[in-house]
């Protein structure tokens, strides 16, 4: 199964922090290549115009407009990626850290996260395994998550409509099937943002007052 890896190229600390994740990944045997982020200066509005993605439900004051945008698109062109290579794919974001063996032989329906939760009060599993998505009503952060094509048909055609911040555009009213894999193998260790506002970083679990927003 590919994984890829969302990284800011021309971002020293995105690029580090990368590198981190497939370090971590190839601890367990699983090969991780970068992914070229999309960032604000390549004008995501335009792009999500030319794409016609709405781009109103971006506008929160937990994310910076034009960042959490970016990272819906490089989340967006995975999942054209997922469809184009007709098979499943593992999605990280830059600050993911691989702790236990990715579970590539589960099934799984169409999309799975498998990242701890990362933010703000959470449920814990229950049961072993592959589990409807019970830490939240969405992702905990899009930090990692296993994607079937069919899952990236679904997320393309609803992004034509409802696209918002990734994590809550990936939420069980709008798509009832997302899965959860418990416990969860990827972590994330953060001490920066590049989308979230003050506002949003105060909820971060790795909060301190040395984090930054750059």
């Amino acid at each position: 199964m590919k994984a890829f890896v969302i990284t800011i190229i021309n971002n020293k600390k995105s690029v580090t922090v990368a590198e981190r994740c497939i370090r971590s990944a190839a601890n367990f045997g699983l090969p991780v290549e970068k992914f070229n982020a999309i960032t604000p200066e390549q004008e995501p509005e335009m792009i999500a115009s030319m794409l016609k993605i709405p781009t109103h439900l971006f506008k929160d004051e937990y994310s910076r407009y034009l960042n959490v945008l970016s990272c819906f698109l490089s989340h967006y062109h995975l999942w054209l990626k997922c469809l184009e290579l007709e098979q499943p794919i593992i999605i990280f974001e830059h600050d993911a850290v691989v702790v236990d063996s990715i579970p590539v032989n589960k099934p799984f329906s169409h999309l799975m996260s498998i990242g701890k939760p990362s933010y703000g009060k959470f449920n814990t599993g229950l049961t072993l395994g592959v589990n409807k998505l019970f830490s939240k009503r969405y992702l905990p952060g899009a930090h990692a998550y296993m994607l079937k094509p069919s899952g990236a048909y679904a997320l393309t055609k609803a992004a034509l409509s409802v696209a918002r911040p990734t994590d809550v555009f990936l939420n069980s009213d709008t798509f009832p099937w997302i899965e959860e894999y418990y416990p969860w193998p990827v972590e994330v260790r953060d001490t920066f943002t590049t989308i979230q506002s003050v506002n949003g970083i105060m909820a971060k679990h790795s909060y301190n007052e040395k984090y930054e927003i750059i």
